[in-house]
């Protein structure tokens, strides 16, 4: 799910530092926390272009289940998105919904793999499926549904020496103060900062996650990203002695979903 490079995420951090300055001392203080674990199922498919089309079927055929689901209180969130950057070997298309527990992520997972849809063979056609169940404690929305928004991923990876509680710091003290400003002027309409409830791959591995409100707020937020490194280019200092940029991935969808 993004689109960054470590010197954009230089300027991210940057532009926490500058908007902690420019806030009342009330505001500097005000301590992040750690949230309940928020859960994920996301389902990655690689799909033939041939079918792009079709996907959107798939969705209305699981519609009813997770309405269901999030009016009473199952899942908070769910949707879809359709790759806007793609690789030879990347997924194409994923479908994901989101519980304050990992009994409702399941929940879910069990109507809609014994629900018999009628778009089974569409997802048939895929040539590389995967899924991931995500666990993230830093995240906040704006409630109601948004449509063919731009969402964006940065995986990050930290490095042998990085403390345990890397993520924490790093997420308390840079990414959420910034995400909070951009959340609460509109810019995006969600975030979230996850790491792997179930290890499919290696420990140590985390990704932000936002979704901007509109195309033009992609924008702004690179506006305000070039203009924080002009102003503070040795910004998030901490972020760079944790990360191993190396391993740094992004990748960019456009997707459509609600929160509760």
């Amino acid at each position: 799910m993004i689109r960054r490079s470590w010197n954009i995420f230089m300027g991210l951090c940057a532009l926490a530092i500058l908007s902690q300055c420019a806030l009342p001392v009330s505001a500097q203080n005000a301590e992040v926390k750690e949230k309940p674990p928020m859960y994920s199922y996301v389902a990655n498919w690689q799909v033939p272009r041939a079918h792009w089309g079709d996907m959107a079927k798939e969705g209305d055929a699981t519609k009813s289940v997770l309405d269901k689901a999030l009016a009473d209180g199952t899942i908070v969130a769910y949707g879809s998105d359709e790759n806007l950057v793609h690789q030879t070997e990347g997924y194409t298309h994923d479908n994901w919904w989101s519980s304050m527990s990992m009994a409702g992520l399941l929940k879910v997972l069990d109507q809609l793999t014994s629900g018999g849809s009628s778009s089974a063979s569409v997802l048939e056609t895929a040539t590389k499926h995967e899924d991931e169940i995500l666990v993230s404690r830093y995240y906040n929305w704006h409630s109601g549904p948004y449509k063919n928004a731009p969402l964006q991923v940065a995986f990050y990876t930290l490095k042998d020496d990085a403390p345990e509680d890397a993520v924490e710091v790093l997420s308390k003290n840079l990414i959420v103060p910034l995400m909070e400003k951009l959340l609460a002027d509109g810019t995006i309409v969600e975030y979230e900062i996850d790491t792997q409830a179930v290890h499919t791959r290696a420990p140590g591995s985390f990704s932000i996650v936002w979704v901007s409100a509109n195309s033009d707020a992609v924008d702004k937020v690179n506006a305000a990203l070039r203009a924080a490194q002009k102003t503070q280019p040795l910004g998030g200092p901490a972020f760079v002695s944790m990360v191993d940029f190396s391993k740094h991935r992004d990748q960019m969808w456009q997707g459509t979903g609600v929160y509760k």
